[in-house]
């Protein structure tokens, strides 16, 4: 593929040859429209170098290789990267990665192939490895943003307000390390084969500075799993469930109570803060 064919982000008869992975939750991009308006979203240009995941047919790398400064692409299936090796082979600002995602050591990859200081993820994700990627990219502190396409009940859970059936621990996690958003929809008619949900594009924006040191940050991710451990239980009784080898139930319900919280509330209705108050009362 030539240089002009990859800035018109059009598809090409190689799109064809390809028979989408479901083990690989592969689900193609064809309509040209979306890829520009995540990459003009995500807010990244030439002081930016631009993480992607999962860069399947190259139609979102094209885009970000024209606004970023650099794009490192990490591609697991061998069919695809041989394919992109060839299509980017004249973007000197593009480096093609063969591998699992979820196995490179992101600071290494990033400090060898984007050399510009803001730091950005810019993909569309793959289905079946959503919520560990998002793990992986918050918890490497080393991305200003991270705009990426999910299911859109992934997207709901992400931006969940406390109280609602969406909210859990995951949006804890995703809100304590960032400020998300949900961009816009996409829908399954974008996408062949077309999947039976509707996807989201969801930018989140990392915080600059951590609210808690190491130690009290790893109490304070404890006490929300065990909160959301068993959900349809009272506060008290699940974090006695999820923390009983460590706190009696009494130890948990005076914590509780010192919180000012109600006795039979639940652990969906903490907002963070009131989540960070709890930790530390335990």
């Amino acid at each position: 593929m030539t240089n002009g064919d990859i800035k018109s982000g059009g598809r090409s008869n190689r799109d064809n040859q390809f028979r989408p992975s479901k083990a690989m939750g592969q689900n193609f991009l064809i309509d040209p429209n979306i890829p520009q308006k995540i990459v003009r979203c995500s807010g990244i240009d030439k002081s930016c170098g631009v993480l992607e995941a999962g860069p399947g047919l190259g139609a979102l790398t094209a885009h970000l290789a024209e606004s970023a400064g650099h794009v490192a692409a990490v591609e697991l299936d061998a069919r695809l990267y041989c394919a992109l090796s060839e299509m980017f082979s004249k973007c000197p600002n593009v480096v093609l990665v063969h591998g699992d995602i979820l196995k490179i050591d992101l600071q290494k990859l990033v400090e060898q192939a984007l050399p510009e200081p803001r730091r950005h993820v810019c993909a569309n994700l793959p289905y079946n490895i959503t919520t560990p990627l998002i793990t992986k990219f918050l918890k490497a502190d080393i991305f200003e943003s991270i705009t990426v396409m999910v299911q859109k009940e992934v997207a709901l859970r992400i931006c969940a307000k406390p109280g609602t059936s969406e909210y859990g621990a995951f949006t804890v996690f995703v809100n304590y390390h960032a400020h998300p958003e949900i961009l816009f929809d996409i829908s399954p008619d974008c996408f062949k084969p077309r999947p039976k949900v509707t996807s989201c594009v969801v930018k989140m924006t990392t915080r600059p500075e951590r609210r808690l040191c190491d130690d009290d940050e790893k109490r304070f991710f404890r006490t929300v799993r065990a909160a959301f451990g068993q959900r349809r239980k009272t506060l008290v009784n699940a974090l006695h469930a999820g923390l009983g080898s460590t706190h009696s139930k009494e130890d948990v319900a005076k914590a509780v109570q010192a919180c000012g919280f109600d006795a039979n509330i639940r652990g969906e209705e903490l907002s963070i803060s009131e989540f960070i108050e709890l930790s530390e009362r335990l």
